[in-house]
Protein backbone atom coordinates (compact mmCIF):
# COMPACT_ATOMS: atom_id res chain seq x y z
CA UNK A 1 0.00 0.00 0.00
CA UNK A 2 1.34 3.68 -1.08
CA UNK A 3 2.69 5.52 2.10
CA UNK A 4 1.60 9.13 1.42
CA UNK A 5 3.70 9.68 4.79
CA UNK A 6 7.14 9.01 2.85
CA UNK A 7 6.92 12.00 0.59
CA UNK A 8 6.26 14.72 3.16
CA UNK A 9 9.58 13.18 5.10
CA UNK A 10 11.66 13.15 2.00
CA UNK A 11 10.53 16.55 1.46
CA UNK A 12 11.03 17.85 5.28
CA UNK A 13 14.69 16.49 4.45
CA UNK A 14 15.64 17.95 1.35
CA UNK A 15 13.34 20.67 0.16
CA UNK A 16 15.13 24.45 0.88
CA UNK A 17 12.72 26.72 3.29
CA UNK A 18 9.53 27.56 1.97
CA UNK A 19 5.84 28.90 3.03
CA UNK A 20 4.23 26.66 4.94
CA UNK A 21 1.17 26.90 2.50
CA UNK A 22 3.97 26.47 -0.50
CA UNK A 23 5.28 23.39 1.27
CA UNK A 24 1.65 21.85 1.86
CA UNK A 25 0.93 22.19 -2.18
CA UNK A 26 4.20 20.65 -3.16
CA UNK A 27 3.97 17.79 -0.79
CA UNK A 28 0.26 16.95 -1.16
CA UNK A 29 1.42 17.08 -5.34
CA UNK A 30 4.70 14.77 -4.65
CA UNK A 31 2.54 12.02 -3.01
CA UNK A 32 -0.54 12.09 -5.46
CA UNK A 33 2.08 11.65 -8.27
CA UNK A 34 3.75 9.09 -6.50
CA UNK A 35 0.37 7.66 -6.11
CA UNK A 36 -1.09 7.68 -9.40
CA UNK A 37 2.27 6.96 -11.18
CA UNK A 38 0.81 3.13 -12.13
CA UNK A 39 -2.32 4.50 -14.09
CA UNK A 40 0.57 6.00 -16.98
CA UNK A 41 -1.29 7.16 -20.24
CA UNK A 42 -0.93 4.14 -23.06
CA UNK A 43 -2.42 4.91 -26.50
CA UNK A 44 -3.15 2.37 -29.23
CA UNK A 45 -3.85 3.15 -31.45
CA UNK A 46 -2.69 6.12 -31.61
CA UNK A 47 -1.36 9.43 -34.23
CA UNK A 48 1.75 10.69 -34.34
CA UNK A 49 3.64 13.51 -36.23
CA UNK A 50 7.17 14.33 -36.60
CA UNK A 51 8.75 17.65 -37.49
CA UNK A 52 12.36 17.24 -38.11
CA UNK A 53 15.38 19.76 -39.49
CA UNK A 54 19.18 19.77 -39.29
CA UNK A 55 19.65 23.41 -39.76
CA UNK A 56 23.00 23.28 -40.30
CA UNK A 57 22.10 21.85 -43.47
CA UNK A 58 19.13 24.05 -43.89
CA UNK A 59 17.09 20.50 -44.48
CA UNK A 60 13.85 19.71 -43.29
CA UNK A 61 11.38 16.28 -43.23
CA UNK A 62 8.37 15.85 -41.94
CA UNK A 63 6.11 12.34 -40.95
CA UNK A 64 2.54 11.36 -39.54
CA UNK A 65 1.82 8.09 -39.10
CA UNK A 66 -0.57 5.74 -37.24
CA UNK A 67 0.95 3.87 -33.78
CA UNK A 68 -0.64 0.65 -32.88
CA UNK A 69 0.80 -1.63 -29.88
CA UNK A 70 0.43 -5.49 -31.18
CA UNK A 71 0.00 -8.21 -28.77
CA UNK A 72 3.70 -8.75 -28.35
CA UNK A 73 4.33 -5.14 -27.23
CA UNK A 74 6.24 -4.23 -30.70
CA UNK A 75 5.06 -0.89 -32.24
CA UNK A 76 3.78 -1.05 -35.82
CA UNK A 77 3.30 1.93 -37.80
CA UNK A 78 1.13 2.92 -40.93
CA UNK A 79 2.91 5.85 -42.41
CA UNK A 80 -0.24 8.47 -43.48
CA UNK A 81 2.66 11.35 -44.83
CA UNK A 82 6.34 11.59 -45.34
CA UNK A 83 7.59 14.46 -47.02
CA UNK A 84 10.50 17.23 -47.04
CA UNK A 85 14.52 16.01 -47.02
CA UNK A 86 15.23 12.67 -47.86
CA UNK A 87 18.00 12.86 -45.42
CA UNK A 88 16.24 14.09 -42.62
CA UNK A 89 13.83 11.35 -43.31
CA UNK A 90 15.87 8.51 -43.53
CA UNK A 91 19.14 9.51 -40.82
CA UNK A 92 16.44 11.73 -38.08
CA UNK A 93 12.91 10.39 -38.29
CA UNK A 94 13.75 6.84 -38.55
CA UNK A 95 16.90 6.99 -36.06
CA UNK A 96 14.47 8.32 -33.55
CA UNK A 97 11.45 5.71 -34.24
CA UNK A 98 14.04 3.18 -34.30
CA UNK A 99 15.38 4.68 -30.80
CA UNK A 100 12.08 4.20 -29.26
CA UNK A 101 11.56 0.95 -30.09
CA UNK A 102 14.95 0.15 -28.30
CA UNK A 103 13.80 2.13 -25.62
CA UNK A 104 10.12 0.60 -25.28
CA UNK A 105 12.03 -2.93 -24.95
CA UNK A 106 13.74 -1.41 -21.51
CA UNK A 107 12.06 -2.45 -18.45
CA UNK A 108 9.56 0.46 -16.97
CA UNK A 109 10.33 0.30 -13.76
CA UNK A 110 14.39 1.11 -14.88
CA UNK A 111 13.77 4.56 -16.13
CA UNK A 112 11.08 5.72 -14.35
CA UNK A 113 10.77 8.95 -12.67
CA UNK A 114 10.63 7.43 -9.19
CA UNK A 115 12.04 7.59 -5.60
CA UNK A 116 13.82 4.06 -6.70
CA UNK A 117 15.93 5.96 -9.75
CA UNK A 118 15.83 9.96 -8.90
CA UNK A 119 16.48 12.15 -6.52
CA UNK A 120 13.97 15.12 -5.91
CA UNK A 121 14.77 18.86 -4.65
CA UNK A 122 12.15 21.42 -4.63
CA UNK A 123 12.68 24.43 -6.93
CA UNK A 124 9.48 26.48 -6.35
CA UNK A 125 6.05 27.00 -8.04
CA UNK A 126 4.54 28.17 -11.39
CA UNK A 127 1.28 29.55 -12.17
CA UNK A 128 -0.44 27.88 -15.24
CA UNK A 129 -3.37 28.75 -17.31
CA UNK A 130 -5.59 27.68 -14.53
CA UNK A 131 -3.94 26.29 -11.89
CA UNK A 132 -0.51 26.00 -10.55
CA UNK A 133 2.40 23.76 -10.79
CA UNK A 134 5.74 22.81 -7.99
CA UNK A 135 8.90 21.99 -9.58
CA UNK A 136 11.03 19.61 -8.71
CA UNK A 137 14.85 19.04 -9.94
CA UNK A 138 15.02 15.72 -10.37
CA UNK A 139 18.69 13.89 -10.53
CA UNK A 140 19.37 10.05 -11.50
CA UNK A 141 20.91 7.92 -8.28
CA UNK A 142 23.17 6.45 -11.47
CA UNK A 143 24.59 7.63 -14.69
CA UNK A 144 22.27 4.92 -16.42
CA UNK A 145 20.87 4.53 -20.26
CA UNK A 146 17.41 6.38 -20.39
CA UNK A 147 17.24 8.79 -17.45
CA UNK A 148 17.58 12.24 -17.41
CA UNK A 149 18.71 15.37 -15.50
CA UNK A 150 16.72 18.31 -15.28
CA UNK A 151 13.14 18.89 -13.59
CA UNK A 152 9.88 18.07 -13.26
CA UNK A 153 6.70 19.95 -13.00
CA UNK A 154 3.82 18.45 -11.28
CA UNK A 155 -0.53 20.24 -11.08
CA UNK A 156 -1.13 21.04 -8.01
CA UNK A 157 -4.47 19.75 -7.34
CA UNK A 158 -3.90 16.05 -9.19
CA UNK A 159 -0.30 15.50 -9.07
CA UNK A 160 0.01 14.87 -12.72
CA UNK A 161 3.19 15.21 -14.75
CA UNK A 162 2.94 18.64 -16.82
CA UNK A 163 5.96 19.14 -17.64
CA UNK A 164 10.03 17.37 -17.85
CA UNK A 165 13.10 18.71 -19.38
CA UNK A 166 16.78 18.55 -19.14
CA UNK A 167 19.22 16.03 -20.83
CA UNK A 168 19.57 12.42 -20.95
CA UNK A 169 22.74 11.56 -18.66
CA UNK A 170 23.96 9.12 -20.93
CA UNK A 171 24.20 9.53 -24.63
CA UNK A 172 22.36 6.55 -26.79
CA UNK A 173 24.76 6.29 -29.50
CA UNK A 174 28.49 6.71 -30.07
CA UNK A 175 27.38 9.07 -33.03
CA UNK A 176 25.07 11.33 -30.83
CA UNK A 177 27.12 14.27 -28.13
CA UNK A 178 24.06 15.40 -26.32
CA UNK A 179 20.29 15.03 -26.38
CA UNK A 180 18.28 17.84 -24.73
CA UNK A 181 14.26 17.63 -24.30
CA UNK A 182 11.30 18.90 -23.04
CA UNK A 183 8.01 16.86 -22.77
CA UNK A 184 4.92 18.28 -21.95
CA UNK A 185 1.49 16.33 -21.67
CA UNK A 186 -1.73 18.21 -21.87
CA UNK A 187 -4.33 16.94 -19.43
CA UNK A 188 -8.24 17.14 -19.27
CA UNK A 189 -10.35 15.94 -16.34
CA UNK A 190 -7.25 13.67 -15.77
CA UNK A 191 -7.42 12.09 -18.91
CA UNK A 192 -3.47 12.84 -20.89
CA UNK A 193 -5.26 14.49 -24.62
CA UNK A 194 -1.70 15.21 -26.16
CA UNK A 195 2.12 14.18 -25.91
CA UNK A 196 4.37 17.44 -26.96
CA UNK A 197 8.11 16.26 -27.13
CA UNK A 198 10.68 18.71 -28.43
CA UNK A 199 13.94 17.23 -28.70
CA UNK A 200 17.66 18.66 -29.65
CA UNK A 201 20.65 16.34 -30.69
CA UNK A 202 23.64 16.65 -31.19
CA UNK A 203 25.69 14.61 -33.22
CA UNK A 204 29.50 14.24 -34.38
CA UNK A 205 28.33 13.57 -38.39
CA UNK A 206 25.28 16.16 -39.64
CA UNK A 207 25.65 19.07 -36.35
CA UNK A 208 22.41 20.04 -34.71
CA UNK A 209 18.92 17.73 -35.25
CA UNK A 210 15.92 19.83 -34.18
CA UNK A 211 12.79 17.18 -33.63
CA UNK A 212 8.95 18.08 -32.63
CA UNK A 213 7.22 15.07 -31.72
CA UNK A 214 3.17 15.41 -31.01
CA UNK A 215 1.52 12.12 -29.83
CA UNK A 216 -2.44 11.70 -29.65
CA UNK A 217 -4.87 9.13 -29.37
CA UNK A 218 -6.27 8.07 -32.80
CA UNK A 219 -9.61 9.88 -33.50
Amino acid sequence: MFNATLPLLILAALLRPIAAEDDQGASRAFARYLAGMQYVHSWSPETIEIEASLPKLRKHGRLRAIRRITAAGDADYQVLEADGDRTVRQQVIARYLSAQMTAAEMPASSVAINLENYEFRYKGMVKLANTVAYIFQIKPHKKRQGLMNGELWLEGETGTAVRQSGYLVKSPSLFVKHVGFTRETVWNEGVAQMLLTHLSVDTRLVGLADLTVTESPLR
